[in-house]
């Protein structure tokens, strides 16, 4: 049986929507433990910052898990994350951490530090999506060794690394931001405006140098703003990977969806 601890690092989850991922995990020989502070709020999080910190470092110290997922995104993870690595302890370095979205200031933070394995992998708030079962068994599939779920384009040969572009644009510049380059750096959005869009991939290019490649994922629900950008999301990834003189590598599988597919950092 693999265990998995459950922590939410950035906003709350419910007791519904955990027990019916603990059902569907069942099926693939995964035990999930749902840390209680998932179910905590403090305004916008899931509990203060220290509640948060404080059962991540549970999880991911505790020897008697095999992995750490978090339950969701939204915004809080980057608050908790320099502490939370200087926080760890041997038993870190042995478990896999799974996450996207806000998750990706711990999973860069971790990948930088070199703890344990980071992957951009679908969430268990992914079960409330059209289509979410799929998504959550994605990954409860790959905690039990199946590989099907991953992106497609991995190669074996270049080291890959997934963000959602407004945290990668968030980490660039800072303490938390790892090393990419020869990395396939794989990046996707959700709700944001074009121009907004064109901003984040303005600062996140700049912070590229040296990396073999980007590849776009989903830009999804794409709000009407008062005037046309005039330029797609792939015309503008286009435009500043070779303003930089970055390869565009095509499109990803990735995003804020039910499709999501699964990206260990690194060599897969």
């Amino acid at each position: 049986m693999i265990r998995v601890a459950v922590c939410a690092p950035s906003t709350p989850f419910t007791r519904e929507d955990a027990a019916r991922v603990a059902a569907l995990a069942g099926h693939y020989g995964v035990s999930l433990d749902f840390h209680e502070q998932c179910f905590a709020a403090d305004g916008h999080f899931a509990g203060p910052d220290a509640l948060r910190l404080a059962a991540f470092l549970d999880c991911a110290n505790d020897p008697a898990f095999d992995a750490v997922w978090f339950a969701r995104g939204g915004y809080g993870a980057n608050r908790i994350a320099q502490d939370a690595i200087a926080g760890l302890g041997p038993a870190a370095g042995a478990k896999r951490y799974l996450g996207y979205s806000d998750g990706g200031y711990l999973l860069a933070a971790l990948y930088r530090a070199r703890i344990g394995q980071a992957i951009h992998a679908p969430m268990p708030v992914d079960i409330r999506r059209e289509g979410g079962e799929a998504a959550v068994s994605r990954t409860l599939a790959w905690l039990a060794g199946d590989r099907a779920g991953e992106e497609p384009s991995l190669d074996g040969r270049h080291p890959a690394a997934a963000f959602n572009l407004t945290t990668l644009a968030m980490l660039a510049g800072t303490p938390l931001m790892p090393g990419l380059a020869g990395h396939v750096v794989m990046v996707e959005d959700v709700s944001e405006y074009l121009y907004a869009v064109d901003r984040l991939f303005f600062h996140a290019a700049a912070h590229l140098g040296g990396i073999a490649g980007v590849r776009l994922g989903r830009i999804s629900d794409v709000p009407e703003n008062d005037r046309p950008f005039g330029a797609a999301p792939k015309e503008i990834a286009r435009f500043w990977c070779e303003r930089h003189g970055i390869p565009f590598l095509g499109e990803a599988d990735i995003g804020h969806d039910a499709a999501n597919r699964i990206v260990p950092f690194g060599l897969a």
